[in-house]
């Protein structure tokens, strides 16, 4: 196979990732090509709705995966984060690139750190997890819903229209703009969502050909920790209506993952963690995030 077609979302930092992978594949196997289709998904076109009352972060990837099944593309890029727990049948997440730091920063117009923050300052968030989060940390400031890309919530935050945002650090590195956080919260501050900072590349499951040429970006690491993570999703049967967190990381030890899910308001957090010795396969790992999601809800 000498060329592939990759499909991707139109915002700039779907085709920053995206691109950058394509550059990556073709690097790592000579004589191949890529091509981009560009898909404007149903979460782009509605903007004016938090996710949750619209269908969910699924509405990322729907068109995407169409354009997989149809045969328009061979392969899809997506922020692993946005996948929901069940693959449409016939498709398979196929490679998982090595991750991009996960957590989460805080970014004023000031330079105020979370902790510095002034009371009844306005925090710019859709996420339910972030909020859940910043109701813990600093129950004195109010969570102001703010939705779209990255230049859209930057720009939003430097018009005044809020005082602060949140986004992910994966998301700022890739489009150049690390610069702009104030502050990297710690996950002990604010655990990372389910696959942030992953990629998930996507393809038909009976396509053998594509899957060979992806192979060699597959990241056996990020996969066993992903794994874990969403482990912790399909136990919960979360989605973007509930504020659910999972944070696995490789230590001496093997592998250690934190865990949260609260109520959709905020209240009642409840938190967990497993220590195990590394999993030798993915399917390992999601057994111990299964285990740790089953405990929250018994919690």
């Amino acid at each position: 196979m000498t060329r592939l077609t990759l499909a991707t979302r139109r915002s700039a930092l779907a085709l920053a990732q995206s691109r950058a992978f394509a550059r990556a594949l073709v690097e790592a196997s000579p004589g191949l090509t890529v091509g981009e289709l560009e898909v404007v998904t149903s979460g782009d076109k509605i903007t004016d709705r938090p996710l949750q009352e619209v269908g969910g972060k699924g509405l990322f990837v729907k068109e995407l995966e169409e354009a997989l099944l149809d045969g328009r593309a061979h392969f899809a890029v997506h922020s692993y984060k946005d996948v929901p727990a069940v693959i449409p049948d016939g498709l398979v997440i196929t490679c998982v690139p090595r991750r991009e730091d996960p957590r989460d920063v805080f970014i004023t117009r000031t330079g105020a750190t979370l902790a510095e923050l002034p009371a009844g300052s306005r925090v710019g968030t859709s996420s339910l997890r972030r909020a859940a989060a910043i109701g813990l940390a600093r129950p004195d400031l109010v969570i102001v819903p703010l939705r779209g890309n990255v230049d859209t919530r930057l720009r939003k935050l430097d018009e005044g229209h809020v005082d602060a945002i949140v986004l992910a650090l994966a998301g700022l590195r890739r489009l150049g703009l690390e610069r702009r956080a104030t502050e990297i919260l710690d996950p002990a501050v604010m655990l990372p969502a389910i696959g942030q900072g992953a990629l998930g590349i996507e393809c038909r499951e009976v396509d053998a050909e594509t899957q060979s040429a992806l192979a060699p970006l597959d990241d056996p690491e990020t996969s066993v920790r992903v794994a874990a993570e969403r482990g912790v999703m399909v136990a919960l049967g979360a989605d973007c209506r509930t504020p659910v967190a999972a944070h696995a990381v490789r230590t001496d030890e093997g592998l250690w993952i934190r865990a949260m899910i609260a109520e959709a308001d905020g209240t009642r957090p409840r938190m967990g963690e497993r220590r195990v010795a590394w999993p030798s396969v993915a399917a390992e790992a999601t057994r111990v995030g299964l285990d740790l999601g089953q405990e929250l809800l018994r919690a």
